[in-house]
C-alpha cells in the first residue's frame, strides 16, 4: 500500500446509549474505553485526533492528553452529524481527509484506520469505508452485523442489517452454513470523507431507509452519493455494543497487557 495522505481521525463519543449508558467511559483493562480508541487513532499516524462529544464527563476523562476535545450538541442523529459540527467549529478546510472512528472501537487496528484514508484518497467517491468477509452463518442472520453488497467497481449498492445478499436456492436447502461462492461482506463502521462533503452530508435530510435500518451511510446512497468500499487489510475486531462485548474486549486487552 502507498503511504497514506495526511488525515484527521475524529471520534464521535455520545454519552447516552440505550444498551450501555455512559459507554465511552466504561472501564476496559483499567481505563475508560474512549482512551483506548484515541490511542489507536494516534498509533495510526493521524495528523490530529479529535474527540467530538456531548458530555463534559468525557471531556474531563481526556484532559491532558495530546488530542482535541470538541463539545457538540446532544441532539445529533448520527456520528457523522456530530463530526460535521466539529468540522465547523475547528474550521477544517474542505479537502481535509477526516476518518470517522467510532467511539466504541477500542480494538481498531491502526492499519485499518490508515487504509480507509488511503481508499478515499484513491477514489473519486466522496466517502469510503471498509469491509471484511462474513465470519459465519450467525453473522448473516444477526441484525447487529451490518452487511453490504457492492457493484463491480467497488462501490456500495446497499447496506442492511438483514441477510444480504439472499442466496435463494442455497439457503432454501440449508441455513446452517454460509453458501459457497457468494460475496458475503460484513461492514466495518469506519468512514473517511473530505470535510467539505461531511458538512454537505450533515445538511442532507434524513432518509426513510436510513431511519428504518438505523444506518447513517444509507443517507448518502439515497441522495445519490457513492461510497467506495475496500477490504480491510487485517482483522478488524467487533466493537462494543453489549455487556458481553464489554467483557470480551476487557479480557482481550488484559491478556495483551505487558
Amino acid at each position: 500500500m502507498n503511504t497514506p495522505p495526511a488525515f484527521i481521525v475524529a471520534i464521535p463519543a455520545r454519552y447516552g446509549s440505550t444498551r450501555l449508558p455512559g459507554k465511552p467511559l466504561l472501564p476496559l483493562a483499567g481505563e475508560a474505553m474512549i482512551l483506548h480508541v484515541a490511542r489507536r487513532a494516534q498509533q495510526a499516524g493521524a495528523a490530529q485526533v479529535v474527540v467530538a462529544t456531548d458530555d463534559a464527563r468525557i471531556a474531563d476523562a481526556l484532559a491532558g492528553l495530546p488530542l482535541t476535545v470538541c463539545l457538540t450538541r446532544a441532539d445529533h442523529a448520527s456520528g457523522s452529524d456530530r463530526l460535521a459540527e466539529c468540522a465547523a467549529q475547528l474550521g477544517w478546510a474542505d479537502d481535509t481527509i477526516v476518518v470517522n472512528l467510532q467511539g466504541d472501537e477500542p480494538l481498531a487496528p491502526p492499519a485499518g484506520i490508515r487504509a480507509v484514508a488511503q481508499a478515499l484518497a484513491e477514489s473519486a467517491a466522496p466517502m469510503a469505508t471498509l469491509v471484511t468477509p462474513l465470519g459465519g452463518i450467525e453473522e448473516l442472520f444477526s441484525p447487529h452485523c451490518v452487511k453490504v453488497v457492492c457493484d463491480g467497481s467497488g462501490h456500495a449498492l446497499y447496506f442492511s442489517r438483514a441477510p444480504l445478499p439472499w442466496a435463494r436456492d442455497a439457503l432454501a436447502a440449508s441455513r446452517h452454513v454460509l453458501p459457497a461462492g457468494v460475496p458475503f461482506l460484513r461492514h466495518i463502521g469506519i468512514y473517511a470523507y473530505r470535510a467539505g462533503f461531511l458538512r454537505r452530508f450533515a445538511a442532507l435530510p434524513r432518509t426513510p431507509l436510513e431511519a428504518a435500518e438505523s444506518l447513517e451511510q444509507l443517507r448518502a446512497l439515497e441522495h445519490g452519493h457513492r461510497i467506495a468500499v475496500r477490504l480491510a487489510p487485517e482483522v478488524f475486531p467487533a466493537g462494543v455494543d453489549t455487556p458481553e462485548d464489554l467483557a470480551r474486549v476487557d479480557a482481550l486487552l488484559r491478556s495483551a497487557a505487558p
